[in-house]
């Protein structure tokens, strides 16, 4: 492939911001590997602009979670999801690569292999059918000939599950692991009086309103305990001002930190963590942070969503995401009603001082490493690339 010369096409369809850093890194592997650079279209962010990726419009107007805000914007969405495979169809890529966010990009990709069946389709970041709606893995081998899996456990599941051939590429997270980690003297000694407390009640809007108070109040239960308590919020910067105005009232005042390096730093000074339930499960893990996971679910997803199909497919019933990996319960987690003050606050206490609660959270998340090192040292996104390549040298089934 990297002989060829000849300018690909590859259209990349990315619909939240954790999508355009997946595809702004995918890009810059596929350049590093062709003599020529592709021309990108599609959907994407600033980071994928910046090398030169050409996106229809701005992913905000398509960035939306939970059906309720879905269907406040549903028109315009089902607007762009047209306008983008009309554009697509008519480009007729040499590839065409949908970066997560299902509920937009694999609506584009159903349409696009009905209307152009010889455009090959890679799907980045498979859809969380190990935790529901399983029957989506077999509807996803209809159009998407390559799965590229973040999470180890994944192509198994597929494989189980008769969806797509799925690679596990390897998570960006483990990519960036020694900038969440502590050097000698950034988290103090568990033994010392200063404890540090992340509280992360998610990146979403949605989330964030169903999470903030109930934190709040199991906040003001830790620090009743913990005299010498300092509790740092890292904050999405769009999600400020409402976070501000959430915590205003708060017994004891976090102190907000926004933007990446903040974050990162705020994690490395951490000793323990109260969080919403999703990817900065893994990115505490991963920092050697112990934690207590809670989510409420909006009213649809309360309805329909099965926390005992995950049994099916990891050997624990859980919905956070190192204790699948680790196929252990190992980190306390509460769902809807259960996600209150008092049951929050009895399981972090002893997060925050040398307990055995503690060593055996830290204890496990020595192992993830490992699990979810690629072979050969190879990067997540060389080995996205790789698989992209391959595709288009086979063109679609």
């Amino acid at each position: 492939m990297t002989e060829d010369v000849r300018r690909l096409t590859i259209a990349i369809v990315a619909g939240e911001e954790s999508g355009d850093a997946l595809g702004a890194e995918l890009i810059a592997a596929l350049n590093a590997r062709l003599e020529v650079k592709p021309r990108y279209i599609g959907t994407g962010g600033d980071r994928m602009a910046a090398l030169g990726h050409e996106s229809l419009f701005p992913i905000s107007e398509v960035a939306v979670m939970g059906l309720t805000a879905v269907l406040s914007r549903l028109p315009r969405i089902v607007k762009r999801i047209y306008q983008t495979v009309d554009s697509i169809v008519e480009a007729s890529p040499d590839a065409l690569v949908i970066i997560d966010s299902p509920d937009f990009t694999h609506n584009i990709a159903k349409r696009v292999r009905k209307r152009a069946p010889h455009i090959p389709i890679v799907g980045y970041v498979s859809p969380s059918v190990w935790a529901w709606r399983s029957g989506r893995a077999r509807k996803m081998s209809v159009y998407v000939d390559d799965l590229l899996a973040i999470l180890p456990f994944e192509p198994e599941v597929h494989k189980r599950l008769g969806g797509p051939p799925t690679h596990y590429v390897g998570h960006p997270l483990s990519e960036n692991v020694a900038r969440l980690r502590p050097s000698e003297g950034e988290r103090a000694e568990i033994s010392g009086t200063k404890k540090t407390l992340l509280v992360l009640p998610g990146s979403r809007s949605s989330e964030v309103g169903r999470l903030l108070e109930t934190f709040g109040e199991t906040v003001a239960r830790i620090a009743a305990q913990t005299p010498d308590l300092e509790v740092l919020l890292p904050a999405v910067k769009h999600l400020e001002p409402r976070i501000r105005e959430g915590v205003k009232n708060w017994t004891v005042q976090p102190t907000l930190v926004v933007g990446q390096e903040d974050k990162q730093a705020a994690f490395r000074k951490a000793h323990a963590a109260l969080a919403a339930s999703g990817t900065v499960s893994l990115e505490l893990a991963l920092a050697g942070v112990p934690m207590v996971v809670a989510y409420k679910l909006d009213w649809f997803y309360r309805r329909v969503k099965n926390l005992n199909q995950l049994l099916k497919f990891s050997g624990v019933t859980s919905m956070v995401l190192p204790n699948i990996i680790l196929e252990k319960n190992i980190i306390p987690e509460y769902l809807d009603d259960d996600a209150n003050p008092v049951a929050l606050c009895e399981k972090a206490l002893p997060l925050l001082k040398d307990s055995a609660e503690r060593r055996a959270q830290l204890t496990a998340f020595e192992t993830l490493d490992d699990i979810m090192r690629l072979p050969d040292g190879a990067s997540q996104s060389g080995a996205a690339a790789e698989v992209v390549l391959k595709r288009i040298e086979l063109g679609a089934r």
